[in-house]
């Protein structure tokens, strides 16, 4: 039976590869209010058959059901043993119970157990609301945008880019960590540069995620007068390369904010350049370390139509909200 799931999984990721099937068939919109919500799941780490796993589904579906998010995306490591498959239903389980759009980015650890990337995205492609995309012919399997319509009408009035920050570094004397690769930024320059001209020449407010933090969150915290807000116990676990990812964005003018996880312990938001680098709330259980103060939880992100503003905060236990920013009015 596993053997008939592997292949029917490495099926599947080949004929995606060679289709379109997996652009965004759901439409996003701001609603009545121009309002739109996104709710970031990282680091689940579920274990099937733990029950150190259960936490995490119990705190995903409090939180679902306190924010009702527009969409939800999850930034990378939901799985962290075999059965993949299994570990995977189990991690999304709460969001596709509900119907509620959803993208994946991969971490450094789900392709670890028994499944590739590739087969990874393919058993999820038919769940309910899956969003998840690949874009051919460059580095990484999980690389797509999303577009937020306006309230009314057909107009794209935001966007939502995922990156895959891949996972080891491939080279031996450079230790740590992979880095997002030089034909992901080039992508990113593209398509930002695409978006900005349907727009009239005007960046659209964009945000961003991926899993493994960039270089620039190390930056931004050694600066004494940052303006940073949240739970920091550990140094950015980012990649000894710099590939310009943010300096892009920079220059740009589009991404507002950029959103992570990989580092458990550490939930802030920083200021770096007009572009808030942020960490999600650590969501999963006792399968890894854990030890943030006041617990698991989920980072809650939302845009206004026609502002470049972000509204973000922290739900953990009980539903106490925490850590709520308003950027850039804060940092002013």
């Amino acid at each position: 039976m596993r053997n008939f799931l592997r292949l029917a999984c490495v099926v599947m990721a080949t004929l995606m590869c060679t289709t379109s099937l997996w652009a965004q068939t759901s439409t996003l919109r701001f609603n009545n209010e121009k309002k739109f919500k996104i709710v970031q799941f990282t680091d689940i780490h579920w274990i099937y058959g733990n029950p150190d796993s259960d936490v995490a589904g119990v705190r995903m579906r409090e939180v679902l059901d306190a924010e009702r998010p527009d969409l939800v995306v999850f930034t990378g490591d939901l799985i962290f043993a075999k059965p993949a498959a299994k570990a995977l239903d189990k991690a999304l389980e709460p969001v596709v119970e509900r119907g509620i759009p959803f993208a994946v980015t991969w971490g450094n650890h789900d392709d670890e157990q028994d499944m590739t990337r590739a087969e990874l995205s393919a058993y999820i492609s038919q769940k309910r609301g899956n969003l998840t995309s690949t874009t051919e012919g460059i580095s990484g399997q999980t690389n797509y945008t999303l577009t937020v319509k306006s309230s009314v009408g057909d107009k794209t009035a935001a966007v939502v880019y995922v990156f895959d920050s891949n996972s080891y570094s491939p080279i031996e004397r450079v230790k740590g960590y992979d880095w997002i690769k030089h034909d992901q930024v080039q992508w990113y320059i593209n398509r930002s540069r695409a978006f900005t001209a349907a727009n009239g020449g005007k960046p659209l407010p964009a945000l961003a995620f991926f899993h493994i933090p960039l270089p620039e969150y190390r930056e931004a915290t050694q600066n004494q007068n940052i303006y940073m807000v949240g739970t920091r116990k550990e140094m950015a676990c980012a990649p000894e390369v710099n590939t310009g990812l943010a300096t892009a964005m920079l220059e740009a003018g589009d991404v507002k904010g950029v959103f992570v996880g990989h580092d458990h312990v550490n939930d802030y938001v920083v200021d770096w350049n007009g572009i808030l680098l942020g960490y999600g709330r650590y969501t999963g259980g006792k399968t890894v370390y854990h030890d943030i103060p006041g617990g698991n939880g989920a980072r809650v992100i939302e845009l206004t139509e026609g502002s470049d503003a972000i509204h973000t905060w922290i739900r953990i236990a009980g539903g106490k909200i925490i850590n709520e920013v308003h950027f850039p009015a804060d940092a002013e």
